[in-house]
């Protein structure tokens, strides 16, 4: 009995406050919005992948790759080996085929821009040839002879091309030259969806383009009637195993060559994107955690003060012989139904933004089904807004149930929990001495550990601050109140008061700023020290006064050196071409200076041995030669991805220098590690200018000799950084703009507990006015105590987040970050930000308060 009146009360009392059930379903919706929309965006994208994988290597028995990223291929020797013993394999049918990267020229001349999406160039075979190759051609034909190609129809229409048009393609490594071609075919394939770029050549050009002559990409095999996919792939692969065996390389097969059935490759190239988007989607759903936990703290002050408003109503009810755990229930059954309208609602909200992202990222090239909203989706948003707002609710629904009832009955607008600070204090303050003590000791050091340590530090941090904000809001919020109280007298006075005079309330409301300004300042801080650095790297660490890059970051063949060695005016070029090989049973990245010496267009000090490198030379930085123990004259193995071992020696050592590689190894080390089909330059071209040549004179020359390569850029030095720093601002921007959500949440927040306090100070504020306190006063008195408390959380936010931000910079000068470099005018936007906040989010609040009538107020219950 007791239990249903208790639900008919809890539902009378939302359903008596729409504006409160609002505001607070509100708070609900943003975080879970968010939740809904990752879980969303990311399904329909994996989905969208999913449905162009299921198409890769269709028709496909057995597929044959090389192992490793840099690896020429699949010997030809090994392909023969397969011809011969086709009928003893298996093997009805055998394609070998090359394939690379490459850039298509638009009708206009410039590169084809794939937002992302790979840019190949592959072998087309006729089909009575081809393995698995469904190729159907809607305009022209297919490719016959060298200078001829056939391209995908999304390609066609992004680069305004037609059959017959002239164009240009680009192979992205190796040696070759640009190359004119001549569309003569348009198709239509699968994997034309989003942004991809097919670039179909004849089997005589793509192997000239592709190979060495001594090694193919992929070999496709068909099964024989009677042969299942896996017999014949565990006999191909035994076969290539035998060949490796007799090869006298002690590597095992499988980690030089892949033997995969189709439907295994289907599902290695699914489970590549979904790695992809599980990273994408947790950095999604962190940010969604964080205006969960702001939403928490607002929901928690919310229902906090609805008790405190409601203690009369709860004390009689305890009277007439409601029990602690029927008000507890009443409580929580409103949460329960909050969660549950916030949750349905976010789910809409989710839907909405995940459509927003997926026109956003189609319009880059990445494929797009539709939304697809799946079972996932909705039970998460569902569930976490059911949570999170029970979770949020339980402090004062237990707090309610421990009201006595006559206590209760005497004053209604105390709220529960309100009284001493002195156990939650002494906490803080020992989670503060742990931090604190976490930070230092994390910032003295390098490395992951020393994050790990930081890391510890900023969780006790942030401890110690949601138990100590209440009391140091009193003695903050005075200070900074007695300074802004002055130009407004009583009514500064007044709104100094009211901002402490409930810490508790005031500090839960502040710390929604305070976590999102926190994050503000510490990304800021990381982000202006990376760009401090590469600033000092450029300015220190090279010569050059030209640079030419590759535009997205896209690598640049070799020949892109000799054709800057052209322009009249460069007096040195030198690039460093780069490379994966194995360490130690590890990949590395190797790279080797061409076209000459890298102490030409680098600032190099050399502490032990010398710049000059050998064919079999190696050249390290001080870092690696701690990090591996390698020591002047010691000899370093490395392994191809052939497989062969190449030895070389340690002719030099140098103080680190961001501008330039940690290893390097002599031109004829790279050789043999690197076919000529995979070397590739990495990063810029250095350009040193003759004496006496203007860089107006050598930009023209420079952007001549290297229009025709498409992708590169010629930029001076300060253009260089400016791109780079271009780069890093977008990576902040776009993490500025998720924690937007947290920020749109705090002040909602503030909103919500204004309003809220207006309502518990209806009596007060109508005795005001009747001894003559204006409308405008009124609001100017919101407007103070909203500015006090966004002020005190921005503080609080910086002050943390700089503790934070400072010794976690340090950490990383392990992996070459130079040095701290506060954001100053950000830190001053944020404070001045916060401010504006404040009154913001004082408006309604404001207004509401203003058009109190005494009479009724004060005589009101």
């Amino acid at each position: 009995m007791a239990a249903n009146v208790m639900r008919k009360v809890s539902l009378r009392s939302l359903a008596s406050h729409k504006i409160r059930l609002v505001l607070t379903v509100f708070s609900v919706v943003l975080g879970t919005s968010f939740v809904a929309g990752a879980v969303i965006f990311t399904s329909t994208v994996s989905s969208a992948f999913n449905s162009i994988f299921d198409d890769v290597a269709k028709g496909v028995s057995v597929e044959v790759t090389a192992a490793g990223q840099d690896s020429p291929g699949v010997p030809v020797a090994i392909v023969d080996g397969l011809k011969k013993n086709e009928q003893q394999l298996g093997i009805e049918r055998l394609a070998a085929l090359n394939s690379g990267s490459v850039t298509l020229a638009d009708s206009s001349g410039r590169a084809v821009q794939t937002g992302g999406a790979p840019s190949m160039g592959l072998t087309y075979l006729p089909p009575d040839q081809a393995v698995g190759q469904d190729v159907t051609f809607t305009q022209g034909r297919a490719p016959a002879k060298s200078g001829e190609i056939a391209i995908n129809a999304g390609a066609a229409d992004k680069g305004s091309l037609t059959v017959g048009s002239k164009t240009k393609v680009v192979v992205g490594a190796g040696l070759a030259a640009p190359m004119e071609v001549t569309v003569v075919g348009i198709n239509d394939t699968e994997s034309s969806t989003g942004g991809y770029v097919g670039v179909l050549f004849d089997q005589a050009t793509a192997a000239k383009l592709f190979s060495d002559g001594h090694y193919v990409s992929t070999v496709d095999l068909a099964a024989r009637p009677g042969v299942s996919d896996e017999q014949l792939r565990d006999a191909v692969h035994a076969q290539i195993a035998d060949a490796v065996a007799k090869s006298g390389k002690s590597v095992d097969v499988d980690e030089l060559y892949k033997v995969r059935t189709g439907d295994q490759v289907r599902e290695d190239q699914k489970q590549s994107i979904q790695q992809f988007l599980t990273i994408f989607r947790a950095i999604l759903l962190a940010f969604a955690a964080i205006g969960l936990l702001v939403g928490t703290f607002i929901i928690y002050n919310t229902f906090s003060m609805i008790v405190a408003q409601r203690n009369r109503e709860l004390a009689l009810l305890r009277a007439i012989g409601a029990s602690r755990e029927n008000v507890s229930r009443s409580v929580l059954l409103e949460a329960l139904i909050v969660g549950v309208i916030g949750g349905v609602i976010g789910l809409g909200l989710g839907v909405a933004i995940a459509a927003g992202m997926l026109a956003f990222t189609k319009s880059q090239g990445l494929p797009s089904n539709g939304v697809d909203v799946g079972i996932a989706a909705i039970l998460s948003a569902i569930f976490v807004g059911v949570v999170v707002t029970l979770l949020s609710a339980w402090i004062p629904a237990r707090r309610a149930s421990r009201i006595p009832p006559v206590e209760a009955m005497r004053e209604s607008t105390v709220e529960p929990g309100a009284g001493s600070l002195r156990v939650r204090t002494l906490a803080a303050a020992i989670f503060g001495v742990l931090g604190v003590a976490a930070l230092v000791v994390g910032g003295l050091g390098e490395g992951a550990g020393a994050a790990t340590i930081v890391g510890v530090g900023a969780l006790l941090a942030v401890i110690a601050v949601v138990l100590g904000a209440p009391a140091i809001s009193q003695p903050v919020v005075g200070v900074f109140g007695a300074i802004f109280q002055k130009p407004f007298g009583t009514v500064g006075k007044l709104a100094r008061t009211n901002a402490v005079r409930n810490p508790r309330r005031s500090a839960a409301t502040a710390f929604a700023l305070t976590l999102g300004l926190m994050l503000v300042v510490v990304i800021g801080t990381l982000g202006w020290s990376f760009k401090g650095t590469v600033n000092s790297s450029v300015d220190k660490g090279l010569k050059a006064d030209f640079v030419v890059t590759g535009t997205n970051n896209m690598p640049l063949p070799l020949s892109v050196v000799d054709a800057v060695k052209e322009a009249p005016g460069a007096d040195k070029v030198v690039a460093q071409a780069y490379g994966q090989a194995k360490l130690d049973g590890k990949d590395t990245y190797v790279t080797s200076p061409y076209g000459g010496a890298i102490g030409d267009v680098a600032s190099i000090t050399v502490t032990q041995g010398s710049l000059d490198l050998p064919d079999d030379g190696l050249l390290i930085s001080d870092a690696e030669s701690r990090d591996h123990g390698w020591k002047l004259g010691d000899q370093v193995t490395f392994t191809s991805a052939t497989g062969d071992e190449v030895v070389t020696k340690v002719t030099g050592i140098f103080e680190r220098n961001e501008a330039i590689t940690s290893v390097m190894v002599g031109w004829g080390s790279y050789e043999q590690l690197m076919p000529a089909v995979t070397k590739r330059i990495a990063g810029p071209v250095l350009v040193v200018a003759k004496p006496g040549v203007k860089a107006g004179d050598l930009r023209t020359q420079l952007e001549s000799a290297t229009a025709e390569y498409l992708t590169a850029q010629v930029q001076d030095r300060d253009q260089f950084k400016s791109s780079i720093s271009s780069q890093i601002d977008q990576m902040m921007a776009t993490l500025y703009a998720l924690l937007a959500l947290s920020l749109v949440i705090a002040v909602l927040g503030i909103v919500n507990t204004l309003a809220l306090s207006v309502v518990e100070r209806r009596q007060e504020i109508g005795m005001l006015r009747a001894v003559g306190m204006a409308r405008a006063q009124v609001r100017r008195t919101i407007y103070l105590e909203s500015t006090y408390i966004a002020v005190f959380g921005a503080l609080l936010g910086t002050v943390l987040g700089l503790a934070i931000g400072i010794p976690l910079v340090r950490t990383l000068a392990y992996w070459g970050l130079e040095g701290v470099v506060i954001p100053w005018g950000l830190i001053g936007g944020t404070l001045v930000g916060a401010a504006v906040v404040g009154v913001i989010a004082a408006l309604w609040p404001a207004v509401t308060a203003a058009r109190t009538r005494p009479l009724e107020a004060i005589t009101s219950e």
